[in-house]
């Protein structure tokens, strides 16, 4: 959408904004300093960053107030489960519905007067057009500027490989539970230190996060970052086990999701603050008053 908008294909854009997680992988942080370079700056379009804090470092923190990351649970009883995912609407949505109100001159708690919002573009493309919904506040209308142009995934690929951008990462936490195998052996086999930084957190984490733990609220089981529900580095990222296979069954939405394309590649969009396949993000307080 960026590239459109600045080529003319679409409307050029006032702001684009980048919720920061403080825990990306280097790939993405290297690109995004590349597109402002050369694509975003050219076309005088700012690219906002904006932050709520280190997901990774903030769930190691017992003084911090921390938003529960989608984990992957070992019950006592041997059972599968999974923690609830807060950490989107923390680490993504908050800042940017801030960093939006700051720019109306409304910000929270000021109420928005009627009449007043943004245009929000999101991209999402029409093999998932399902997933486009409506903002649920009223300062910010959606809008799905490739579903307009009918544009389909390969469309997209295709016009970032014709731009030389044809190895544009996904945007997502280092240590996203929802990463599949190939995500986690590029981490493992292209950035060993980033692969160091996953398998300690992973470690740490075995009892829940810190904060919970801190006010007497310990899990009950175990938690891991991978699906296999073992240690990272044991974890068999180098093929699907049929215990994988029958847990992703469970895990995913059937209608949507195919199995062994999720172990593999995890979730395909990656971690976009309004269209995370994982479902609705437990909403925050941010906009009660809106």
């Amino acid at each position: 959408m960026l590239i459109l908008a600045a080529e003319g294909l679409l409307p050029k854009l006032d702001f684009a904004v980048f919720a920061d997680t403080g825990w990306e992988p280097r790939a993405v942080y290297e690109h995004l300093d590349r597109i402002e370079r050369e694509i975003a700056r050219p076309a005088k379009i700012p690219i906002l960053r904006v932050s709520s804090g280190n997901i990774g470092g903030d769930a190691l923190d017992p003084n911090h107030r921390f938003a529960s990351m989608p984990l992957h649970i070992l019950n006592p009883d041997g059972g599968a489960g999974m923690s609830r995912r807060q950490c989107t609407g923390e680490y993504k949505v908050k800042p940017i519905k801030k960093q939006i109100r700051a720019l109306l001159g409304y910000p929270y708690p000021a109420r928005i007067p009627k009449g007043i919002f943004v245009e929000q573009w999101i991209g999402i493309s029409v093999d998932e057009f399902h997933r486009a919904k409506d903002a649920d506040v009223a300062y910010m209308r959606n809008v799905f500027p490739l579903l307009d142009l009918g544009l389909t995934r390969d469309d997209c690929m295709r016009l970032l490989r014709t731009r030389g951008l044809g190895s544009t990462p996904k945007s997502s936490c280092l240590g996203c539970p929802y990463h599949g195998n190939a995500q986690w052996r590029a981490l493992r086999d292209g950035s060993p230190e980033e692969w160091r930084d996953v398998v300690e957190f992973d470690a740490a984490i075995r009892a829940g996060n810190a904060r919970a733990n801190a006010d007497g609220k310990r899990l009950l089981g175990q938690a891991f970052l991978h699906r296999s529900r073992v240690p990272l580095d044991q974890a068999p990222i180098d093929h699907v086990t049929a215990r994988e296979w029958a847990q992703c069954q469970a895990d995913l939405d059937e209608a949507t999701a195919d199995v062994e394309l999720a172990f593999e590649q995890g979730a395909v969009e990656g971690c976009s603050p309004w269209s995370c396949r994982s479902g609705t993000p437990v909403a925050d307080d941010f906009d009660v008053a809106a």
